[in-house]
């Protein structure tokens, strides 16, 4: 299990919200007790919080490869096969983990990576050339991933206590 959480905005600078990123973070730590780690623009903050189980080395998140960044909790079923189809369109790979694989299929096949992949996951990746967030969560929901937007935020996270901290996101349900 591990836990993720990000922010979007183009009014807000979460460069500046070092106090609030650490909050996130923390209130993440049952999800994710080994490992912290954190990617941050100006205008997007990605969190990660992890429980260390396959490759502690090469798994670190956030991940990065080229434009994109991406925080994960899950596990892919069949990564060696899609590490295989992968390797097959000319990918290779440094790690062991299933997040590289989950990274490099969103590179390869954008959303459609959703539809190939088979297990237990909720994630989000950052395309840095266009601005965009991806979420994706797994099709029955085991993997938790709650979002809210408002006053200019776009919040995402494992916990609905994690969006809480954000002083922008209430506890109100918007009807529309």
């Amino acid at each position: 299990m591990c836990g993720i959480a990000g922010m979007l905005s183009a009014e807000a600078d979460f460069t500046r919200e070092g106090a609030l990123i650490e909050k996130i973070s923390s209130s993440l730590k049952m999800r994710g007790p080994d490992e912290r780690g954190e990617f941050t623009k100006p205008y997007v903050s990605l969190i990660h919080r992890r429980l260390c189980v396959i490759d502690p080395v090469g798994g670190k998140q956030p991940m990065s490869f080229g434009k994109y960044t991406i925080v994960y909790n899950g596990e892919i079923y069949n990564t060696d096969e899609v590490r295989r189809e992968l390797i097959a369109k000319g990918h290779s790979f440094e790690t062991h983990c299933d997040t590289e694989v989950v990274l490099k299929a969103y590179a390869q096949w954008k959303a459609d990576c959703c539809c190939r992949l088979n297990g237990i996951f909720a994630f989000a990746v950052w395309d840095d050339e266009a601005r965009e967030l991806f979420l994706c969560r797994d099709r029955i929901g085991v993997k938790p991933l709650y979002y809210a937007q408002k006053d200019g935020i776009f919040a995402f996270a494992s916990r609905i206590k994690s969006l809480l901290l954000i002083p922008q996101i209430t506890a109100e349900v918007d009807e529309n």
